[in-house]
């Protein structure tokens, strides 16, 4: 078993290259599950038949101001993915029984005086990230994927 993942590519105007679940915004007349399937659908060719949701972890207001709601579903091989490669670098998967130990996640501090301004102000923030093969994942992606092992650890 293992959680799906993206790397953005460089060129994007928002979040250029930072690692991220498939996801996009809202469209009018659409609520956060049917963006989360239409843009795995858009993004790496997962149709969403394909895919059985099984929840929905804690909503997230990320450093950009996006408000993020992260679904959890089930996909089941075979399958095959084709990513938008105007959007997705790379896609690549970690192993569920990484993401639910906890000593994986590194708490990393960034000083953000000069960057984007975050929620809470300028200064000193604190995120959490974690790495796998060759790939940083941080901010709101691992903030979800420590939510995601807090809920499978119970």
């Amino acid at each position: 078993v293992t959680v799906l993942l993206t790397r953005r590519t460089d060129h994007l105007s928002v979040h250029a290259g930072q690692v991220s679940f498939p996801g996009g915004r809202i469209e009018p007349n659409e609520d956060a599950l049917s963006t989360a399937l239409r843009e795995t659908e858009e993004e790496i060719g997962l149709a969403r038949d394909h895919v059985e949701v099984i929840g929905r972890l804690d909503s997230t207001t990320v450093r950009s101001r996006f408000d993020v709601t992260p679904y959890v579903g089930l996909v089941t091989p075979p399958f095959s993915l084709t990513r938008n490669e105007h959007e997705v670098a790379a896609i690549f998967e970690v192993p569920l029984t990484f993401v639910r130990d906890k000593a994986n996640f590194q708490v990393r501090a960034r000083n953000t005086v000069d960057a984007a301004p975050t929620v809470s102000g300028s200064g000193n923030t604190h995120f959490w990230a974690l790495e796998y093969g060759g790939h940083l994942v941080w901010g709101a992606t691992a903030s979800i994927l420590v939510n995601l092992s807090e809920v499978l650890r119970g």
